[in-house]
């Protein structure tokens, strides 16, 4: 549950490091370090630190030791980038309990802390762009995370917030880009890059000076937006070029750079080149849990698709493919990422996801097993058909109120 700015914070005991259990399963296995992508230098692995909400993990375990072994064992790994939001529940608190216990081992200046404002419930009602909600955002994420600065603050999930422009509905981002009358439609054609829709993107546009005032004062270094559709994301960046005269530092996507969905590698030049955003991150390979054994009840694709993709579950047992279905999924997102230059933020919960995390980017990176690897991605990305590439519509309208 998303704690409400106003309301009274959980607190996390802070364990002694000394009583932290340090086993072989803390050990980071050896093999290929992980290199840095992209003018804010992040690791090819950022950490997903929404698991550290009550959405993915329950209460005992988050007051538990396994988030500070887990924060460990992926700093020990090099994953030295972490991703979190006001949006999920306790995770700042949790993460930054976990990186005070290991402050003697890694200091401040040895990670990266990326957070998100504006958004504080599931419903669009609940979200909240004022430059006075976001100041006071910033302020209790310095606090929860115990840090003076944040390396990045995206303005999360600016879809919900911004003026609609073009359908919410299903699409393919695809189709969106390459077409000049869907451009025209979705406000991406020549000549719209500065236009300013309606209230929505006002919100917007105030959220980020906001945020570039927190910059001034050294609170903040990069300042970012994130969102799920596509072409919206291509927009706004768009729109803060031209209205602002100033690029954003960081854009951040999810669930687009998968076994169903690689549409965020096609827009890549776009953000590059039309927005002048200098980071991209891609988040989510297993498609918000679409390309595992057990995909979560409420996730948004279309029946189809969840068909398809656990028939590609039955296909990866077929195959003996080591880790299943989500190990190639994770692979793939790291290859395509690497392909252009995407850190990929993974949510992890505990040390052994993070070892399988890494064993998954190192046969990447060695080119283990790859000819049958890309076969099988290959058979798999064949058996969504007509639902690859595929975009659920966001904010879904159950969520519009």
């Amino acid at each position: 549950m998303v704690i409400k700015l106003d309301s009274v914070q959980p607190v996390f005991a802070l364990p002694l490091l000394e009583e932290i259990p340090d086993d072989d399963g803390d050990v980071p296995i050896e093999g290929p370090a992980l290199t840095s992508i992209g003018p804010l230098a992040l690791p090819d692995i950022v950490f997903g630190a929404a698991t550290f909400s009550n959405n993915y993990n329950s209460d005992d375990l988050l007051a538990s030791d396994v988030p500070v072994r887990t924060v460990r064992l992926a700093l020990r790994y090099g994953i030295r980038a972490f991703d979190t939001s006001a949006y999920y529940g306790p995770s700042e608190i949790v993460l930054g309990t976990a990186l005070k216990v290991l402050e003697p081992l890694f200091p401040r200046s040895s990670y990266q802390l990326m957070t998100k404002v504006g958004r504080y419930g599931l419903l669009q009602s609940e979200f909240d762009y004022s430059p006075a909600t976001i100041r006071k955002s910033v302020e209790r994420s310095l606090e929860r995370l115990h840090t003076t600065y944040l390396d990045t603050v995206y303005v999360h999930d600016v879809e919900f917030v911004c003026t609609p422009v073009g359908p919410i509905a299903p699409a393919k981002p695809e189709q969106i880009l390459a077409d000049k009358e869907k451009a025209a439609e979705y406000g991406l054609a020549p000549g719209q890059e500065g236009k300013i829709w309606g209230a929505g993107d006002e919100k917007v546009l105030a959220a980020v000076a906001e945020l570039r005032k927190l910059q001034e004062e050294g609170k903040i270094k990069h300042i970012g937006i994130s969102a799920y559709p596509l072409p919206t994301l291509l927009r706004i960046a768009t729109l803060v070029l031209h209205a602002t005269s100033k690029p954003l530092d960081v854009l951040l996507s999810y669930s687009h750079m998968s076994l169903q969905n690689s549409a965020h590698a096609t827009y890549a030049p776009a953000f590059r080149e039309r927005a002048k955003v200098g980071q991209l991150l891609t988040a989510s390979p297993l498609n918000m849990g679409l390309l595992t054994p057990k995909p979560p009840s409420w996730h948004p694709a279309s029946p189809a698709v969840k068909e398809a993709a656990q028939k590609a579950v039955k296909l990866c047992v077929d195959e003996q493919w080591p880790g299943g279905l989500p190990n190639l999924a994770v692979g793939y997102g790291y290859r395509k990422g690497a392909e252009v230059d995407m850190p990929v933020v993974v949510g992890l919960s505990n040390p052994e996801e993070v070892h399988e995390s890494v064993r998954a980017w190192r046969a990447v990176k060695e080119g283990k097993d790859k000819e049958k690897r890309v076969a099988l991605e290959e058979k798999v990305i064949s058996m969504f058909g007509d639902g690859f590439g595929w975009s659920w519509a966001s904010p879904p309208p159950e969520l519009q109120k």
